[in-house]
C-alpha cells in the first residue's frame, strides 16, 4: 500500500491541543506520513492573557471577524485526510480559527475528508456548528469529530481555567485539580488512532464518526445544550453593543467590555446553579427533543441555524 498522507492543521496557545493531537496520532505515525502546520495571527494573542485583553476579544470572536495570519507553508501534496484542531473562545471558534477558515489557505481542505478535534472547557456546540458550516462552504468532507473537554464540575473548572488563563498555571494545587483537559484524557486520545488508521487505509469514512462515538469521542450533557443556547444569544447581543464603541483595543469601548465581564462572572458564579436546575428540568420534560438534539450535536451532519 502506498504511503498515506495526513495534514494536521491547528492553532494552540498553551500547547494542550498539540498534546491531544500528538497522542491521538501516536499509533498512526508509523504507518502514514504526517505533515503538521500551525496557523497563527500576525499579531498573536497573549498567553497568559490579561483580563482586559481576554474579555475585549469577545465581540470579534463571536462575530467571527478575521485577523491577518502569518504566511503558511503547506507542502504541496495529495492529502488523504486532514485533522483540523481548534478551541472555542466565548462559545465560538477562536479568532485564529475563524480567520483561517475565511482565508485562502482554507482551500487546502476542499474535497478532503476532515476530522475536527476540539479542546474545550465544556461548551463547544456553537463553535462546532460554525466550523461545520465553514467546512461545508469550503467544500470539505466532514467525516469525524473528537471533543476533549474538562470533566470537572462546572464551577471547579471555571476556577481552574481562570487561574490558567491569567497566570499560566495549569497544574493541580491544593483542592483544585489541573486546569483544562485532564492528562489522563489527553493520553487516552491514543485510542482513536487505530480507528482513524483503519478508515485511512480502507478509504471508508462513512461510518467513522459512529466508531469514534463508540470509543467515547464525544460526551455531551443535555443541560449544556440549554445553557449554551441561552448564553450565545446574550453573547451576540453584547458583541453588537460593545462594537458600537469601536474595534478591539479601542479604550472607548472598555466600560462596556467591563460590564460584560461583570455580568458574565455574576451569571456563572451566582446564577449558574439556578440555570443548571432549570436546564435539567427542561431536559427531563422534553426527553424526545433532547434525544434528537444530542444525536445531532454528537454527529457531523450540518443544518444551518440550529443554535
Amino acid at each position: 500500500m502506498a504511503s498515506k498522507n495526513i495534514l494536521v492543521i491547528y492553532y494552540t496557545q498553551s500547547g494542550q491541543l498539540s498534546d491531544i493531537i500528538r497522542n491521538m496520532l501516536k499509533l498512526v505515525s508509523n504507518e502514514a506520513e504526517i505533515t503538521t502546520v500551525e496557523y497563527k495571527p500576525v499579531q498573536d494573542f497573549p498567553f497568559p492573557w490579561t483580563s482586559e485583553q481576554f474579555f475585549d476579544a469577545m465581540p470579534e470572536c463571536v462575530k467571527e471577524i478575521p485577523v491577518e495570519l502569518k504566511p503558511l507553508q503547506i507542502p504541496d501534496k495529495t492529502y488523504d485526510l486532514v485533522i483540523f484542531g481548534y478551541q472555542p473562545w466565548f462559545l465560538s471558534p477562536s479568532i485564529p480559527t475563524s480567520s483561517f477558515l475565511q482565508s485562502s489557505y482554507a482551500a487546502v481542505l476542499s474535497g478532503k475528508p476532515v476530522i475536527t478535534v476540539v479542546g474545550s472547557r465544556n461548551m463547544w456546540l456553537n463553535a462546532q456548528e460554525k466550523v461545520k458550516g465553514a467546512l461545508q462552504k469550503i467544500g470539505a468532507r466532514h467525516v469525524g469529530n473528537i471533543v476533549l473537554a474538562d470533566t470537572n464540575h462546572n464551577l471547579i473548572s471555571l476556577f481552574t481555567i481562570i487561574r490558567w488563563t491569567f497566570t499560566g498555571r495549569k497544574e493541580a494545587k491544593g483542592l483544585l485539580p489541573e486546569a483544562g483537559v485532564q492528562t489522563r484524557d489527553i493520553e487516552g486520545a491514543s485510542r482513536f488512532g487505530p480507528i482513524i488508521l483503519d478508515a485511512l487505509k480502507t478509504g471508508q469514512f462513512d461510518n467513522l464518526q459512529q466508531k469514534l462515538l463508540d470509543s467515547g469521542a464525544v460526551h455531551l450533557k443535555p443541560t449544556l445544550i440549554v445553557l449554551e443556547k441561552r448564553a450565545i444569544t446574550n453573547f451576540r447581543k453584547f458583541a453588537t453593543y460593545i462594537r458600537e464603541k469601536g474595534e478591539r483595543g479601542n479604550p472607548a469601548r472598555m466600560p462596556r467590555v467591563k460590564l460584560f465581564k461583570r455580568l458574565l462572572l455574576t451569571g456563572i458564579f451566582v446564577l449558574s446553579p439556578i440555570s443548571g436546575l432549570t436546564a435539567r428540568l427542561i431536559s427531563l420534560f422534553k426527553k424526545k427533543t433532547f434525544r434528537r438534539q444530542l444525536n445531532y450535536f454528537k454527529g457531523i451532519r450540518y443544518e444551518s441555524g440550529v443554535i
